[in-house]
């Protein structure tokens, strides 16, 4: 049983009861959460473990840092309580304040060693809790009252902790797609909301997607319902995909708005909201049910590694936006552009090109999640790199007319049964569908640091490839914070503002230019400033301020540094692809 036992405190209350308890009876919490690659340590939240076996204490020692010993005895029901703090509003843990509560079973359902494969019953308390407050989780409920409250029942421990619960006053919605029962939740929306457009937006992707894995038979999808959670943050963005739900982040600002036509373009801010809803709904077959080998069965203690992060997320990432295209809600000019976006992301990232994608799949626990001033220019990303992987296979695919990425996908669902599967199942169904090896091409693309030939294929499928002068930070090689003053947050490899001697933390305070009499300083507020103050001058004197010391630094401006631009040049191409039509 869950209860909320102090929202001020943000604690939560778990009773653990245990019909049939083993002798010196072992749990554990997990250390990690699938889908979100990084040891996050939930068990330092955890405080004030207490066991009972009737009327009398039994006695607890902790073996490790997330895991216990019970000395109970068999025949008796064992009974455990304890508190979880809980205040990290990320998908990935649990929050409870007076506004609002959520949890992941990762961070407050103890593992009953030896009985993971037992059915599990999840009770969720409301007493304590505000009147206004329901409660939602993708479970099969068994007694609950109106606001959700009750029992809940898992087959196992994996779907008890892959099935995360809202509590509070939140917007509820419902949709069927493709004969499938869909329900939407809304915590934090302003009066704004339209909740509407965002329900019809979602359905449209969700039978988008249904039919890319099923065609025309969606009888046989892998899930019977589904539950999206979406918090509306002042800022954030974020999700995390489970079985038959996901949880979602976003900025109160990028919800769709009462008074807007749905004809109308959608706001930069909604896309991406959209195209988050879309990425995590993919995962429902590409990461939760056709998974790496590796993660056939969660090792909730330690990391689980696997060299196939590129083709579950990356691959994941290049459908997500094409699937909003071919669900209508963008248009060919609005796609090409977020696809030039993900190109000069990976293109301005120097690690490129000393990081494979596969490699960086194995380090995302040390590198991906544990991001610093160096990580752009020591690794690549397994989402931006491994989405264009995905598009160069498809129209390399496409070229050769036989098949596309879309009938690999599909495929490789029907070869692995919707399970685990490996690097040699995806080569296999290359081969076998389109007549030809293509393990150069993953040697080079997946397992090398050489750059795609994105140019090339692109043309072939109509789209020209236009290069144009990068925005200023891209063109000094900077990452960079604007407000109250201009500060450095990393400096790229090779780049003129590394060869000037900048370093991430240094305050960038002003210019001076000239020499002589005609020598002048000029205050910095912001970089689009330094074309004001520059003319046509190509090197100035930068004026940082570093440890409270005021250094000098020479800076030459580049103007070799380019940004990638893409534009449809035939029609008929650029559709059959995007579209998904068969190559002729």
């Amino acid at each position: 049983m869950v209860r909320g036992l102090d929202l001020q405190a943000h604690l939560f209350e778990v009773t653990l009861t245990i019909a049939q308890p083993a002798a010196d009876q072992v749990l554990s919490l997990p250390v990690w959460i699938p889908g979100s690659y990084l040891v996050r340590e939930f068990a330092k939240h955890l405080q004030g473990l207490q066991a009972r076996q009737g009327p009398k204490p039994v006695a607890i020692t902790q073996l490790d840092k997330c895991s216990w010993q019970i000395r109970a005895k068999t025949g008796k029901a064992l009974v455990l309580k304890y508190q979880i703090y809980a205040f990290d509003s990320s998908v990935r843990t649990a929050w409870l304040d007076s506004q609002r509560g959520f949890f992941n079973g990762t961070s407050l359902c103890l593992r009953v060693h030896g009985q993971e494969d037992t059915p599990h019953q999840l009770t969720l308390a409301d007493d304590g809790l505000p009147k206004d407050w329901q409660a939602t989780t993708a479970l099969s409920a068994q007694r609950i009252t109106k606001r959700g409250f009750g029992s809940y029942l898992a087959v196992n421990y994996d779907e008890l902790v892959d099935s995360p619960v809202e509590l509070g006053p939140f917007w509820c919605g419902k949709f069927v797609a493709a004969g499938i029962p869909h329900r939407f939740i809304v915590a934090g929306a302003p009066a704004s909301f339209d909740g509407d457009r965002l329900l019809a937006d979602t359905q449209a992707i969700c039978e988008a997607e249904i039919r890319f894995w099923h065609g025309h038979q969606p009888q046989q999808a892998p899930h019977r319902h589904y539950l999206f959670m979406l918090n509306a943050v002042h800022d954030g963005y974020g999700g995390l995909e489970h079985g038959n739900s996901t949880a979602l982040i976003c900025k109160r600002a990028d919800l769709p708005r009462l008074g807007h036509a749905k004809t109308d373009e959608p706001s930069d801010g909604y896309t991406t909201l959209l195209g988050l809803i879309s990425h995590e709904y993919f995962h429902t077959w590409n990461v939760k049910r056709l998974r790496p080998a590796e993660f056939a069965r969660y090792d909730y203690a330690q990391e689980n590694y696997t060299e196939l992060l590129w083709f579950f997320e990356g691959f994941t990432s290049y459908f997500d936006d094409l699937l909003l295209r071919r669900a209508k809600l963008i248009d060919n000019a609005h796609y090409l552009k977020l696809l030039a976006k993900t190109i000069n992301q990976v293109l301005q990232t120097p690690g490129r090109q000393v990081q494979s994608v596969a490699q960086a799949s194995r380090d995302a626990w040390v590198k991906y999640y544990r991001q610093d001033e160096n990580t752009v220019n020591a690794t690549v990303s397994y989402y931006t790199k491994g989405s264009l992987v995905a598009l160069c296979l498809d129209l390399s695919l496409r070229h050769g007319g036989k098949t596309s990425l879309d009938a690999v996908m599909q495929a490789l669902w029907q070869r692995c049964q919707g399970g685990p599967m490996t690097e040699d199942d995806l080569l296999a169904v290359l081969a076998d569908l389109s007549g030809q090896s293509h393990a150069t091409q993953l040697r080079q693309w997946v397992h090398g640091t050489d750059d795609l030939p994105l140019k090339k294929l692109l043309k072939q499928h109509g789209v020209r490839y236009d290069e144009e002068p990068a925005s200023r930070p891209e063109q000094l090689g900077m990452k960079l914070t604007e407000q109250q003053g201009i500060r450095v947050k990393g400096v790229l490899r090779g780049s003129a503002a590394e060869l000037a001697g900048f370093a991430a933390g240094d305050e960038w305070l002003g210019v001076a230019t000239g020499e002589g009499k005609t020598a002048q300083r000029w205050r910095l507020n912001k970089l689009d400033d330094l074309a004001t103050y520059l003319g046509s001058d190509t090197s100035c004197r930068a004026l940082i301020a570093r440890d409270q010391r005021l250094l000098t630094l020479s800076l030459d401006l580049p103007d070799s540094v380019r940004s990638v631009k893409l534009r449809a040049t035939d029609l008929k191409l650029v559709d059959n692809w995007l579209d998904g039509k068969c190559p002729a």
